[in-house]
């Protein structure tokens, strides 16, 4: 049920259902027209073969001896066209047909002809039908008239419907059926062929969230589908034209600011009130925290530079021993036992923010690795207080704190979180926090299959 539900809300469902509606419905009225144009050709058909055929046998009847007459029309007098001597001559008239009205004109001056109210018997049988998509009644010409010869005589003339039937194993369905399979078929491979370009543009852009530098879409197609890919690739060289840009300046404002910080820092050695030089010297530090933090989220954003094979055990306990020499509090548990794909600066930068943000907020880090399915799971636990349920999605937005203190020792700068998490979604990694059962706050680093090496 869930892939059909699927199916027909992707485009791919909504268009073929949208070609095999109106080709159905296309289907259906030919098929109505057919059958209404069918039905209008036959009974003609039928009105002038019974037309025809009383003619003959009227006329050919007159010829015949009025003592032999009974016995040719005996004879004569089979199938749908029936004409006997009349029992009672005083019947019912009935007004003119469309039937008696062509037979007298095709009979001469000499005949009579005058319809009867009386209708025979196979005139109340269910008419035949024709179709599949929409029976038709198949009625034709039936009803009963009077014909005075030309030497007075009075003959019935009776019109029955007919008694063919279709040919034995005549069966719609043999041909509507397939025809159905047929069309559905073509349906589908129509829309693949007009949803395949669609699926490619989404997948690049998917991909190209992932990856920036990826390569540029091949122009091939119809003239719009190359039209879009075109618009696409120039797109992408765009964004990462701004993207080069944008890191390009804060590296410039970056290295432009620090020696006149580096000159203002020499200067505050010099302050006389060791009070006020302890404050100022605070300050510039804070600032020169967020400069290069404010450079390490550019960096996170930029998806350029080498993939490598990384062993994730040793990268772990590289960073966790360069905490505990830090004088922090780290203990770490577990082995992972696999490789990464990745750049190994930026998941070393990941991992030091999780940990620093643990021991800052938690006094110690509890890192445990453990191997799933294809993935490795890293967990960086903190013995704090934790985080309200409803702003454990907001640390992850820029310079968003906590604390409100400007103080880096309490409140730090807002970016390490985002920075880290950035990082794990370029190397195709989640990234989530969760309060502790036995309190304090949870990192939950995931890292996939597709970047584990075998």
């Amino acid at each position: 049920m869930n892939t059909f539900k699927t199916f027909v809300t992707s485009m791919t469902g909504r268009v073929f259902l949208v070609l095999m509606i109106g080709i159905v419905a296309s289907a259906t009225l030919t098929q109505w027209l057919a059958v209404n144009e069918r039905q209008r050709t036959l009974e003609r058909y039928r009105l002038f073969h019974v037309l025809e055929r009383a003619e003959q046998i009227i006329e050919t009847a007159d010829v015949v001896r009025p003592e032999s007459r009974a016995q040719y029309l005996a004879v004569a007098s089979k199938g749908s066209v029936q004409l006997q001597i009349a029992a009672d001559a005083n019947d019912a008239a009935h007004p003119a047909t469309e039937f008696t009205t062509a037979l007298v004109g095709r009979l001469p001056a000499d005949f009579k002809v005058l319809p009867l109210a009386e209708r025979p018997e196979q005139c109340n049988q269910p008419p035949r039908q024709i179709g599949l998509l929409r029976p038709v009644q198949l009625r034709g010409v039936c009803e009963s008239a009077k014909i005075v010869m030309t030497d007075g005589q009075v003959l019935k003339l009776s019109v029955l419907p007919s008694r063919s039937a279709p040919p034995p194993g005549h069966n719609e369905y043999a041909v509507f059926v397939p025809f159905l399979l047929c069309i559905a078929v073509l349906a589908y491979l129509v829309t693949r062929m007009v949803v395949r370009p669609m699926r490619q543009l989404a997948q690049a852009a998917k991909d190209l969230g992932n990856d920036i530098n990826r390569p540029p879409l091949t122009l091939a197609g119809a003239a719009e589908i190359r039209q879009a890919s075109a618009a696409f690739n120039a797109m992408q060289a765009r964004i990462r034209q701004y993207i080069a840009q944008r890191t390009e300046m804060l590296a410039a404002i970056t290295h432009d600011l620090q020696t006149p910080l580096t000159r203002l820092r020499l200067r505050l050695e010099k302050v006389n009130d060791a009070d006020l030089q302890q404050k100022l010297i605070g300050d510039l530090s804070a600032m020169q925290q967020m400069i290069r933090e404010g450079l390490d989220l550019a960096r996170s954003m930029d998806k350029g530079g080498t993939m490598q094979k990384l062993d994730l055990d040793a990268l772990l306990d590289s960073v966790c021993a360069d905490a505990i020499d830090a004088g922090q509090s780290v203990e770490l548990k577990g082995r992972a036992g696999m490789a990464l794909l990745g750049r190994p600066l930026d998941v070393q930068r990941c991992l030091v923010n999780l940990i620093d943000n643990a021991v800052k907020y938690g006094q110690k880090a509890h890192v445990t690795v453990e191997r799933l399915a294809g993935a490795a799971r890293i967990r960086i636990r903190d013995e704090g207080p934790g985080i309200p349920a409803d702003q454990l999605g907001r640390v992850f937005e820029p310079f968003f704190r906590l604390e409100t203190s400007r103080s880096r020792a309490s409140g730090g700068t807002g970016l390490g979180l985002t920075i880290a998490r950035n990082i794990a979604e370029q190397h195709g990694a989640t990234l989530s926090l969760a309060n502790g059962e036995g309190g304090g706050l949870e990192a939950v680093l995931t890292l996939p299959e597709f970047y584990a090496g075998k």
